[in-house]
């Protein structure tokens, strides 16, 4: 009897917890893991659960855009965009609404409780990073589509790191740990390989940044059969990042070596932490193999270099949303001194920069430069006129070059870069130009046209932005 008693009893409770689950309202927005769903407290940076810091899954979960922007109501107000703001400093001195707008950790932030939202700051930025709206600013931007862990629409491949919308550091080493360990949970270490594939790797890595890396590590640690495919040296996103500072305001875990914590290091030391990691672990890495095509067939992906092909279960992609910048194939083009892009223009403050390129990148990298205090600008383009950059642009620059902040050398090309000079040939004649850093804005090859030919799906997103309390790491 009262063994019965019990099991009516435990069968009693288990509907009324099944009822309760069913019935019970919805988790507020940010209360779960988008990753294990596990619960997550309130202010809380990392899954209790899973340990992944949250912030890697911000695009992932965020909504898919809307055919058209919302209208908002509310007070008008600027937004800065965090991933496109150069920290040049350009905006301060253009509102005139004291505290409206300040650098913060180089970035421009809105206050919102003096922001009037007329649009100067807009107006002023070279690089286009501010908006003027009401409500909450949201970004719109275009990613592959992926799931929680980070695998796209077509089976087999994952996008992790910069290309998937979001360019930190910390979260392109978290997620190529996050996609790597969904993949050893899927293929087993040890797993018997496909009939007719006894050759096929288990996992290949195209990218050898932070994500890369990241990937290859944790393929490396659990067994899994792998290689990284790099199609430059080494770390080359490490290596053309353009910030001359690095900065964790927290540490970073990466597979196989422990917590990795610089604090406002530059880029060169980064690199030579990861090549110490890279030997001391025996990382498999190839550079000068660039993936020109991945092609399936059946349960495999075929991996495409020149003159050779990898076949293997799955692919990690870590190419950079930046992609494949356009060189320009001149001696000392190696040095680290030159960056094919600029993140905080506020990092060239008193130096002496040469900016190449006739485009209206270009143009916006020497004017933002232009405002730094006691840097001197000088802008190198090989034609006679700036036709293809905007009207805005052009003018900006004009204004630039006629008050002595930028020195403009048409018909000019780059010969050779040195430690402290730069060799130019203006219109024939052989020019030194005393130089600290070197900037190529001539272009390159994205990466999407390579994602589409291989069928990921490019979808955008709206990621809501706090203009207060806006930040970048």
């Amino acid at each position: 009897m009262l063994l019965t008693t019990l099991v009516v009893v435990a069968i009693t409770a288990l509907s009324v917890w099944r009822h309760l689950r069913q019935h019970a309202p919805a988790r507020p927005a940010g209360q779960a893991c988008a990753r294990c769903r596990a619960a997550v407290p309130e202010g809380a940076r990392t899954c209790p659960k899973c340990g992944v810091p949250l912030q890697v899954f911000e695009v992932v979960a965020a909504p898919a855009a809307t055919a058209a922007p919302a209208a908002a109501a509310g007070q008008r107000h600027a937004v800065v965009r965090a991933d496109v703001c150069a920290g040049c400093g350009t905006c301060v001195a253009a509102c005139p609404e004291d505290g409206a707008i300040r650098l913060e950790k180089k970035l421009a932030v809105v206050d919102l409780a003096h922001c009037v939202g007329h649009g100067d700051c807009a107006a002023a930025c070279p690089v286009n990073a501010i908006v003027v709206g009401a409500g909450d600013g949201v970004q719109r931007v275009e990613v592959p589509e992926v799931d929680r862990s980070f695998r796209a629409n077509v089976p087999g491949i994952y996008v992790v790191g910069e290309l998937g919308g979001r360019g930190l550091i910390k979260n392109a080493v978290n997620e190529g740990k996050v996609a790597v360990e969904a993949i050893a949970q899927e293929l087993p270490p040890g797993q018997l390989r496909l009939d007719g594939y006894l050759h096929a790797l288990d996992v290949v890595i195209v990218g050898s940044g932070p994500a890369g890396l990241s990937a290859g590590l944790e393929a490396h640690r659990v067994g899994l059969k792998y290689v990284v495919l790099e199609q430059g040296s080494l770390a080359d996103t490490i290596r053309r990042y353009p910030r001359h500072k690095l900065l964790f305001a927290e540490p970073l875990t990466v597979p196989l070596y422990g917590d990795l914590w610089i604090s406002d290091a530059s880029k060169e030391n980064l690199l030579a932490v990861w090549e110490t990691i890279v030997r001391k672990t025996g990382l498999t890495v190839l550079t000068e193999h660039k993936v020109t095509n991945i092609i399936r067939r059946d349960d495999i992906l075929e991996v495409v270099v020149p003159g050779r092909k990898f076949l293997t279960r799955r692919v990690v992609l870590a190419l950079g949303r930046r992609g494949t910048p356009r060189k320009l194939g001149v001696p000392g083009e190696e040095l680290g001194k030159v960056v094919y892009d600029v993140a905080e223009m506020e990092d060239f403050k008193g130096r002496r920069v040469l900016v190449v390129g006739g485009g209206d990148s270009a143009l916006e990298s020497a004017i933002g430069l232009a405002s730094q205090p006691g840097t001197t600008v000088t802008l190198s383009y090989r034609g006679t006129s700036f036709d293809k950059a905007k009207e805005r642009n052009r003018a900006k620059l004009d204004a630039a070059v006629a008050a002595g902040r930028v020195r403009l050398m048409l018909q000019s090309q780059v010969r050779e870069i040195r430690d402290d000079v730069v060799v130019l040939d203006v219109e024939g004649a052989s020019t030194i130009l005393p130089n600290d850093d070197v900037i190529v804005r001539i272009g390159g090859e994205a990466p999407f046209a390579f994602l589409e030919k291989i069928g990921v799906r490019i979808i955008t997103k709206e990621i809501r932005l706090q203009p207060d309390v806006q930040q970048r790491a």
